[in-house]
């Protein structure tokens, strides 16, 4: 029982190494940031594939001032100008203080340059703004996920599916975690959902993630697998 315990353990430590990765092209692609997956769980220095970078998608209902903002915000972003993109959703949030949509956008921008504090402010403001948001929930959840502030990433991967238990994203983040704090049954469970999820809307890449993940926590305890 010692020795399997301490196998799980070594293994929740190079899984986790692993899950941000997961957790983060699952949370915000293509609603929002697109961010390098590994392709296995257990070899890091496996080359990634590559996502086309870009912010969440927006409906162009507000002030053309405001789609334009957005899509300057979106192009800099494209072209690897995080800065650039940060400086414009900052002149955006001062100008539309009350869109939650570009608190949103600021948090994603920031996040990707390793602020993870003020990416959790925006994505607080967002919610503040727009209680039902569980896009923005997700992607905090990510950010805690991101320091291993297991806890506190469930909390909000909890948040976002009570406003939408068929969140694809949301559910295997939730997973992630709860694997992360040796909730194994529950892990399986919402990644089962999540699983169902993606093959009801076609989301071929969504479901092979998920089925890779799945056979890996399976397989993580079985005592013939050395």
């Amino acid at each position: 029982m010692k020795v399997k315990r301490k196998l799980k353990s070594a293994f929740v430590q190079s899984f986790s190494g692993m899950t941000l990765s997961i957790i983060t092209v699952i949370g915000l692609s293509p609603l929002a940031l697109a961010v390098p997956a590994k392709v296995s769980l257990h070899s890091p220095g496996q080359s990634v594939q590559r996502q086309p970078q870009k912010l969440a998608q927006f409906s162009d209902t507000g002030p053309s001032e405001r789609s334009q903002m957005l899509q300057q915000a979106n192009a800099l972003f494209n072209q690897g100008e995080l800065t650039g993109a940060e400086e414009n959703l900052r002149k955006f949030v001062k100008q539309f203080p009350d869109d939650a949509f570009g608190h949103f956008q600021l948090g994603n921008v920031l996040f990707r340059q390793k602020k993870p504090q003020e990416a959790i402010s925006s994505y607080q403001e967002a919610i503040r703004l727009q209680p039902k948001y569980a896009l923005a929930h997700n992607a905090m959840g990510i950010v805690y996920a991101s320091q291993s502030r297991w806890e506190e990433a469930i909390t909000q991967y909890k948040k976002a599916l009570e406003i939408n238990p068929n969140y694809g994203e949301g559910l295997t983040n939730f997973a992630l975690a709860l694997w992360q704090t040796n909730k194994k049954d529950e892990a399986l469970s919402s990644l089962e959902k999540a699983l169902k999820v993606f093959k009801e809307q076609n989301r071929g890449e969504k479901v092979n993630q998920v089925e890779r993940i799945l056979r890996e926590i399976k397989t993580a305890d079985d005592p013939s697998v050395s």
